[in-house]
């Protein structure tokens, strides 16, 4: 199975079928996803930044290219991308080495 069988591909028809069901709660999202993505504290493209480390620590196909488009539009580099990547999977790693504690815990009982 390829992942264009198991994901399937961002159309506008799907995003309109997303919107029929649903219109009130897709109004808010759009109106919540901007306000959480423009300049604040935060510059956009860090925020685009740490979007691309999340959706790689969910997993989240679509949101890594979404996310890894607009960041690159934002004037991240491959580089600065790349570490952020790079910055997630030490984080998820160091989640799996340090709920060790809870086998060695338990192993002790």
């Amino acid at each position: 199975m390829t992942s264009e069988n198991l994901y399937p591909k961002v159309t506008k028809e799907l995003a309109d079928k997303r919107t029929a069901l649903a219109p009130e709660v897709m109004e808010a999202w759009n109106h919540f996803s901007k306000s959480v993505f423009k300049d604040g504290a935060l510059p956009e493209k860090t925020k685009q930044l740490i979007a691309v480390a999340v959706a790689h620590v969910t997993q989240c196909p679509y949101c890594i290219r979404s996310h890894t488009k607009q960041a690159m539009r934002k004037g991240a580099s491959k580089e600065e991308i790349m570490e952020a990547i790079w910055v997630a999977s030490e984080i998820r790693a160091g989640g799996a080495y340090t709920h060790a504690a809870i086998a060695l815990d338990e192993m002790e009982k």
